[in-house]
């Protein structure tokens, strides 16, 4: 089985608002715990732990452990790397848009 391309997991682990809440939370700076992360949704420590999970496997947190205390820091070279994808594609569409905008002003591409 083929693995994942790393901006996949990235995206992947974005499209969830409990982990874009844990990344947010983390943003400021701080190492937090999972208790410390989780303590802020309504979710079973297993849910928590896989929140967690899917944002290590994406590269967005380191996990330190000592003793039986896990924490958590933000990692933020894959968050400029989907910045970059992003800004990369913002600009074809923006190109492509405004071209179209461009071609409907003047009337070009009508059939008359």
């Amino acid at each position: 089985m083929q693995k994942e391309p790393p901006l996949d997991r990235i995206f992947h682990a974005l499209s969830d608002g409990t982990r874009r809440a844990m990344i947010a939370s983390l943003a400021c700076g701080q190492e937090r715990s999972a208790g410390e992360l989780g303590g802020a949704f309504h979710s079973a420590q297993p849910t928590i732990s896989k929140h967690l999970k899917v944002l290590e496997e994406a590269g967005l947190v380191e996990r330190t452990v000592a003793g039986r205390s896990h924490r958590f820091r933000l990692q933020r070279k894959p968050l400029r790397d989907a910045e970059r994808w992003i800004s990369r594609h913002q600009a074809f569409w923006t190109g492509a848009v405004d071209q179209l905008e461009r071609l409907i002003q003047t009337g070009g591409g009508r059939g008359d």
